[in-house]
């Protein structure tokens, strides 16, 4: 599945729309897609050159783009992410209770900053429902890259009895992942980011971590973390992770903060993601790195929109990259650009 129809004019066609409405048409159109073919690749494709993959979690990656959670919240077009080139998808933020999110409008696009603001709220249709999906989709043997469950908190939850709630979708889901994302760091949950700090982090770890062990194959834990703590918050929440027997982090969310858009309307609230936001992503990633040392894996995201971003965050420390935003902006076929330069760069 290549990016036959040239981009400028989809993206032209796509942004005449509302930007929820042509999220929904998109994804309806991958998901329709997914349910006709498996977007298998062939082993001579670029997106599994032996020179890009890697292995990490324990799990083999064909390559180390992937798709960050988000974009398909309730993994309804998998195998088309597969087919676009990604080395590794995660789907999510799921939680354990379907919920419908928070009131539009609730996503923003800021094109002169390729950037966007969202406020969405975790709207999904619960993990029962993702796993039943998964399921079937691994009765097909998909798909054929690691596949990530990012996970949240559901909204009516009170805060007290989050590892609770964590835990309940956990157990729902992960039978059906190659890896579990902890998420407390969305900015669109009330309350949700109270939980990045010591205790609570090894509160909800700790949750998951008995059903996890229970498991034939335990999941790899990873906690994603936002840009808006400062560095030496993210370092103490990185060891309260490990320590609660986290395989590593992912890094970073959107921000809350809006400095870096140019004409931010009143009352505007939401995370931001997209170009903005790479510079303190990327930091982020290298003071991390740099305090807990080569082991623990790092997933950087955020602003990877070209071949230097990605060189960049690979080079702060981050064993994988993933991309959202820089679809919206350079279309599927950004992928493959990563790729090939990425395999240029190896040589």
């Amino acid at each position: 599945m290549t990016d036959l129809t040239p981009w400028p004019i989809l993206k032209s066609l796509l942004f005449a729309l509302d930007p929820e409405q042509a999220h929904r048409l998109t994804l309806a159109l991958l998901a329709h897609w997914s349910a006709l073919f498996a977007g298998r690749l062939a082993p001579t494709d670029p997106a599994h050159q032996p020179a890009l993959s890697r292995t990490c979690l324990g799990l083999h990656f064909p390559n180390p783009i992937g798709l960050a959670a988000g974009l398909d919240k309730d993994g309804v077009a998998i195998p088309a992410w597969q087919a676009i080139g990604f080395g590794f998808i995660e789907v999510g933020t799921v939680t354990a209770l379907p919920q419908p999110g928070n009131p539009k409008p609730r996503l923003f696009r800021f094109a002169q900053e390729e950037a966007l603001v969202n406020r969405m709220g975790f709207n999904n249709a619960g993990a029962a429902a993702l796993a039943r999906r998964l399921e079937r989709l691994r009765a097909r043997g998909l798909p054929e890259v690691p596949l990530g469950v990012n996970l949240g908190k559901s909204k009516i939850v009170p805060l007290v009895q989050a590892a609770a709630d964590y835990r309940q979708g956990f157990e729902a889901i992960a039978e059906f992942a190659d890896y579990i994302v902890v998420n407390v760091s969305s900015p669109n949950t009330p309350g949700l980011r109270a939980l990045q700090g010591v205790e609570e982090i090894q509160r909800i770890l700790e949750a998951i971590q008995g059903p996890n062990q229970r498991l034939t194959r335990p999941r790899p834990l990873l906690v994603k973390l936002a840009p808006d703590l400062t560095d030496d918050e993210a370092i103490a929440c990185t060891r309260a992770a490990l320590a609660a027997d986290a395989a590593g982090l992912i890094l970073t969310n959107t921000t809350s903060r809006l400095e870096g858009l140019k004409h931010v309307p009143p009352g505007l609230t939401g995370g931001l993601s997209g170009r903005p936001l790479f510079a303190r992503s990327t930091e982020l990633v290298r003071a991390v790195r740099q305090a807990v040392g080569p082991e623990p894996v790092i997933i950087g995201v955020g602003g990877i929109l070209d071949p230097e971003g990605a060189r960049a965050k690979l080079a702060a420390g981050a064993d994988l990259i993933q991309v959202y935003t820089g679809l919206i902006y350079r279309g599927p076929g950004l992928v493959r650009r990563l790729l090939h330069a990425l395999a240029e760069e190896i040589g």
